[in-house]
């Protein structure tokens, strides 16, 4: 059940620069103890291992990364309201959006220029949302052959497992079948990952997490921790996997729920850390990203290190758009939106805007060529107070 909604902070208009950095904090002292499981994006109660400190969904791919002026976001308008916990946004070839709502599993359409409609239900999601957890419906990617195939991709959790099935889109209606193509990926109360995107290979790759079990994402056997790529039918490809025979693509995280391409075709993910830093991590098959062994940077050749991090109470990173040479990325714990700007392989100048204006922001998605950020708040899911409208779908000039 919801908690009541207060009343609204006021005018997005008067909202509209809001803006506010935040730099990271000194390292901790490295810990020879093992990590403990906690909730995503936020710190558990025991110690961690950590690295040395700091560095400097679904979006489609946009314009290739270069150099230019860094954008200044901007709130143009409330595309819809009255969510519960939304966070997968995927785009149909019109420009409106499918939404899905974590904990009842339900769709809605929503309109590029505002409302929302309710087109189906995914059947077969269990969510562990009341009793604190991450389960239930996540990811939501619709398919590159759309305009032939009508199919809608979903990550979702059941009782016993996380899966990823399509459903037929049609007349403005999810079809009640889900059409199974992946099951047994590793379920717990948090860290189930649920990042699904498409890549400019026409490959389907989805994120998952270790599921409160740390060991998991070191162990190239299971599904758990890994970043996995598959064709649309749930197969490993006939080319580009790492692994012969595994659907794996990198390994080693901890909980990714954030996954983009940028225009060159790089895969980027947002990792949530445990006591020290969250992670921007720039994907490259066959990688080892550390966890359970390290967070951050590490002087260990053997893992790969984050491009960005953050001290975990400034982040909580989830869902991750690029634009241009940015890429966005909500904060939940954090509350705010961070921009990171894209040179080649690195990434830099890191900058908060909208520092608590609206909550927990979980989903980003950036339209195919558009200059604008869809983003949706998740105030609705038991972390934090509900505000009036929660939970809402915006959408942000950076252009």
């Amino acid at each position: 059940m919801k908690p009541a909604r207060p009343l609204a902070l006021g005018p997005l208009l008067a909202l509209a620069l809001l803006a506010g950095g935040c730099g990271a904090g000194p390292a901790p002292a490295p810990s020879t103890s093992g990590p403990t499981s906690g909730p995503a994006g936020e710190p558990s109660a025991g110690p961690s291992r950590t690295g040395s400190g700091p560095t400097a969904n679904g979006s489609a791919p946009s314009t290739a990364p270069g150099r230019g002026s860094l954008a200044v976001p901007r709130v143009a308008k409330r595309l819809a309201a009255n969510l519960d916990v939304p966070w997968g946004i995927t785009f149909l070839p019109n420009g409106n959006a499918l939404v899905g709502s974590r904990d009842t599993a339900t769709v809605h359409r929503v309109r590029r220029d505002g409302g929302k409609k309710k087109v189906g239900k995914v059947r077969g999601v269990v969510s562990n949302g009341r009793q604190g957890g991450e389960g239930g419906l996540l990811g939501l990617a619709v398919s590159p052959k759309f305009r032939t195939d009508h199919r809608v991709y979903a990550y979702f959790s059941t009782s016993s497992d996380n899966r990823i099935g399509w459903m037929a889109y049609r007349h403005g209606k999810l079809k009640k079948k889900v059409h199974v193509v992946l099951r047994g990926i590793p379920h717990g109360l948090h860290h189930n990952g649920g990042g699904l995107v498409f890549g400019p290979d026409g490959k389907l790759y989805a994120s998952t997490g270790d599921s409160g079990n740390g060991a998991l994402a070191q162990n190239r056997s299971s599904l758990g921790g890994k970043i996995l790529r598959m064709t649309r039918g749930g197969k490993v490809p006939a080319k580009g996997n790492p692994f012969r025979g595994s659907l794996v693509y990198s390994y080693g995280h901890r909980n990714v729920e954030g996954l983009a391409f940028d225009g060159v075709g790089r895969l980027w993910a947002t990792e949530f850390g445990d006591k020290a830093y969250d992670e921007l991590n720039l994907i490259k098959p066959g990688r080892n990203y550390g966890w359970p062994a390290v967070q951050g940077r590490s002087s260990n050749k053997k893992y790969t290190d984050p491009k960005v991090t953050w001290r975990t109470h400034n982040a909580g990173p989830a869902g991750i758009a690029i634009v241009g040479n940015r890429a966005w990325i909500g904060a939940l714990t954090g509350k705010r939106l961070w921009r990171v700007r894209l040179d080649g392989t690195h990434a830099k100048a890191k900058k908060a805007f909208f520092v608590g204006t609206y909550g927990r922001i979980r989903a980003v998605a950036a339209p195919p060529g558009a200059r604008t950020i869809w983003i949706s708040t998740s105030n609705t899911d038991g972390r934090a107070t509900p505000r009036r409208h929660d939970d809402r779908v915006l959408q942000v000039s950076v252009g």
